[in-house]
């Protein structure tokens, strides 16, 4: 039987005394959300933190909703909230699309957002869509808060800006106008990790693409984002031609490995197909067609 090692435990029922905590245990101290990424990384011995620092009774924190030109997401919000929420889904229809692929509905009322992210796994859901929508993270820490770029939050596998004093609070999204968006993942089975899946956002000006934001997980392209993809769609016709070369850009320049889900050559053929369907999904719901 597998069991994490020693740990002390410590309940933060405010954002101030969840910071001050983290200044006096830290680098020895991690936050405790949902825990289900947390909690089998601690019965594997993969992370031995000296002290658990719970923050869900930090209420506040628990939150989806629009301030100005934003959609706002609280840390502690469930995966569970996002899906049900008709203000996300009304503006990011990808949200929606991620999270009713997302493990299930145990993990699903449990898990956070911000734990998600915090987890920094390679193959997270969540971090290809934000990439894809070009939102930002809200980091508080003892000199107050930064807003860092969705994209440049994962610095590596597991690994992310936040500091060993800092937690993330908070995830925005802009709203603009002309938008469409949508995430397709392929797994195993339902609910597993995905073998890839990727993730779009476009916003249309007539019929050409005026930005857009691609997002890939599972396949190592760096910071979730296939950047060379999207350079060759701003200014485009919004058609198949350009989805097309999108996709094979896509596939080129991700880094997927050879593992049990698949060789390298069947990842990248999944990129270039997956960019494909989630840019062709994504238009048709800035055009307000079904996907």
């Amino acid at each position: 039987m597998q069991v994490p090692a020693q740990v002390e435990y410590e309940k933060a029922t405010s954002i101030e005394a969840a910071l001050a905590l983290l200044a006096r245990y830290a680098p020895g101290a991690r936050i405790l959300a949902g825990g289900h990424s947390l909690i089998p990384m601690m019965k594997l011995r993969l992370v031995q933190p000296e002290v658990l620092i719970d923050i869900n009774a930090i209420k506040p924190l628990r939150y989806i909703e629009r301030a100005g030109g934003e959609l706002h997401i609280g840390a502690l919000a469930r995966h569970a909230d996002l899906l049900a929420s008709e203000l996300a889904c009304q503006h990011f229809a990808i949200l929606q699309d991620a999270e009713r692929v997302i493990a299930d509905p145990v993990v699903r009322n449990w898990g956070t957002i911000g734990g998600s992210l915090c987890q920094a796994d390679p193959s997270e859901d969540l971090s290809a869509a934000f990439a894809a929508l070009k939102g930002s993270m809200i980091i508080r820490g003892p000199d107050g808060s930064r807003e860092v770029p969705a994209r440049a939050f994962h610095t590596g596998p597991y690994e992310t800006v936040v500091g060993p004093a800092e937690m993330l609070t908070e995830i925005r999204l802009p709203i603009r106008p002309g938008a469409g968006s949508a995430y397709v993942k392929v797994a195993r089975r339902a609910g597993d990790w995905p073998i890839g899946a990727a993730a779009a956002a476009v916003w249309l000006a007539g019929d050409r693409i005026a930005d857009v934001g691609i997002g890939l997980t599972a396949v190592g392209a760096e910071h979730f984002v296939a950047a060379e993809a999207e350079e060759s769609l701003r200014g485009q016709l919004a058609g198949e031609e350009a989805f097309a070369r999108a996709g094979q850009i896509a596939a080129a320049h991700c880094r997927p490995a050879s593992d049990q889900r698949g060789p390298v050559s069947y990842k990248r053929h999944l990129v270039g197909e997956l960019t494909v369907r989630v840019l062709r999904a994504a238009v048709r719901r800035a055009r307000g067609l079904a996907p």
